[in-house]
């Protein structure tokens, strides 16, 4: 017996009892909902499990009323799921967890193949926290410039001891924040209630960061998108896996803007992404270069036509009022003196969630992030939903596969941290059951789109493209990696003019070199290659 199975075992075995907080069910049916007082005994029956459990409830599906093992349709088990969810709903609690197995011999078909499953859900009390009160903050700076350290003292209220100290709480390999936030991407995480904030006591131990995700009403992620040389690579994963909200730049007041600081803040002004500026490090030197490091900052806004704000001058109320794609608070801190650390922490109370807020009212889009397959769920495509709305049930397109061709699928069923939803709209983060489509035939950067929207592949397009770093130049025929949405895939350029040299902005055809993906005017994308680093905006896309 596998680990896995135990689970399930174990359940069985503890049984159902009469005050206690397993729950065996062969099978939810949607019409509860037309049976007169029936789906209000259930949701009462599973507010009484979870309140025995100590505010956890384990429903063991697919087995019937004395435990034994029955096993039901895929179909059956999907459509028991969402009717769980609304039962916990009703009830005040959610879906923290499902694990399913294939049942040998139950279900099978004429030649033995298992299609019967059962399943074991952890039922929690509460309801999940909205993606609204979680914002996504990708970190950026020069290496040395106090990024990690920042960042360190924010989530766990810690002065840093000037050597560092508190960066050590994140030089840790990515890690997962409980239910499905910041999925590897996010190395620091704190949040706010009632009192104030809620910091994390060892960031090394994840029970502490599960603390601070239950406890917190809202929660600020930091995502680290472009701190060394893999620093694009890991920007793009943070842009698509959770859309980032804010970007944060630090600049070390005892070194002041670099190159790479003038790369990095291309990098985030490019793709649109309100951004605060922090001049770290203050405690090293006297007034005046602090002073000067903000005019040099302020000038460097000011090139690539942003309207930098002082915050110790207008104050936080003016900057969470004002920030915008155009618009860049700046303000100084300390990790060893605290400095501006309340100011940080008021703004990142205080601030809205931007993405995805401004397009639910289009067009429904998800770039594919990731694929999976589920036992009794099948194929599995997750990611951020670009626009519009999307719903169980829902016919849409999946491709372009490799020959350019969308395939239609059909909706099973949607996921948000391990809750079952019957929509998800632009800005969610939300894994999509997909029936129709096999997962090995799912890749990342595909799109899916509505049935009806006669999408075009795309192999080649037009853009606008700004060399941040090059050795020589650019020219016919230099392939990078480029990075747009989820799609990661070689391109070669060719310039108008047949060259680019760092710094230079102008135009430039760009054709995959692989095959095609869906591409919009107007998108914006990055590319690499070695030590080169570029941006650049999708003016006109030429069909396959």
């Amino acid at each position: 017996m596998s680990p896995d199975r135990a689970v399930l075992e174990r359940a069985i075995e503890r049984g159902e009892e009469e005050g206690g907080s397993v729950e065996f069910k062969e099978r939810l049916t949607e019409s509860l909902h037309a049976r007169d007082g029936r789906f209000e005994s259930l949701a009462a029956q599973l507010r009484h499990r979870v309140l025995s459990g100590d505010g956890e409830a384990t429903y063991v599906v697919g087995v019937t009323d004395d435990g034994g093992i029955a096993g039901i349709d895929p179909d059956d088990f999907s459509e028991s799921m969402d009717v769980l969810s609304l039962l916990a709903e009703e009830a005040g609690a959610h879906i923290e967890e499902v694990e399913t197995w294939g049942v040998d011999g139950v279900g099978a078909d004429g030649n033995g193949e298992t299609s019967g499953i059962v399943g074991v859900a952890t039922v929690r009390e509460g309801s999940v926290m909205e993606d609204d009160e979680h914002i996504v903050v990708g970190t950026a700076g020069h290496v040395d410039h106090g990024k990690s350290t920042l960042v360190g003292s924010l989530v766990t209220g810690e002065a840093d001891d000037g050597e560092g100290g508190t960066r050590s709480f994140l030089d840790v390999q990515p890690h997962e924040v409980e239910r499905g936030l910041s999925a590897d991407l996010s190395y620091g995480v704190y949040g706010f209630d009632e009192d104030g904030p809620v910091r994390m006591d060892n960031p090394h131990r994840k029970d502490d960061r599960a603390r601070v995700v239950e406890e917190g009403d809202r929660l600020v992620s930091f995502v680290d998108t472009v701190g060394h040389e893999p620093w694009l690579r890991t920007t793009i994963r943070g842009l698509v896996g959770q859309k980032l909200d804010y970007g944060l730049l630090t600049v070390a007041a005892d070194d002041g803007p670099t190159k790479t600081t003038r790369e990095h803040l291309g990098i985030l002004l490019a793709t649109d992404l309100p951004t605060i500026v922090a001049i770290t490090k203050v405690d090293l030197v006297d007034e005046d270069r602090v002073r000067e490091v903000e005019r040099e900052v302020e000038r460097l806004l000011r090139e690539v036509d942003k309207t930098p704000l002082r915050v110790d001058r207008h104050g936080v109320d003016a900057a969470i009022e004002e920030i915008n794609e155009t618009v860049v608070p700046v303000l100084t801190t300390s990790a060893v003196t605290t400095t501006g650390l309340d100011e940080l922490d008021e703004l990142f109370e205080h601030l809205p969630k931007t993405a995805g807020a401004d397009r639910r009212d289009e067009d429904f889009c998800m770039y594919v992030d990731r694929t999976y397959n589920v036992t009794g769920v099948g194929a599995v495509a997750s990611g951020t939903v670009r626009s519009g709305t999307v719903e169980a049930g829902d016919d849409l397109l999946l491709g372009p596969m490799q020959d350019g061709s969308f395939r239609e699928v059909e909706v099973r069923s949607i996921e948000m941290h391990y809750h079952r939803v019957d929509e998800a709209e632009a800005g969610r983060i939300v894994g999509i059951a997909l029936k129709g489509v096999a997962e090995v035939d799912i890749e990342r950067g595909m799109v899916l789109l509505p049935r009806d929207a006669d999408p075009d592949p795309v192999r080649e397009f037009e853009a606008e493209v700004m060399v941040l770093n090059h050795p020589t130049r650019i020219g016919n025929g230099y392939e990078p990696v480029v990075h747009l949405e989820t799609v990661s895939e070689a391109a070669a350029f060719y310039p108008e003019g047949g060259q680019l040299l760092p710094g230079d902005t102008g135009r430039a055809r760009v054709r995959f070199k692989f095959r095609p993906y869906h591409i919009e005017d107007g998108q914006k994308f990055v590319f690499r290659e070695g030590s080169s680093k570029g941006v650049g905006t999708v003016t006109d896309v030429t069909p396959e």
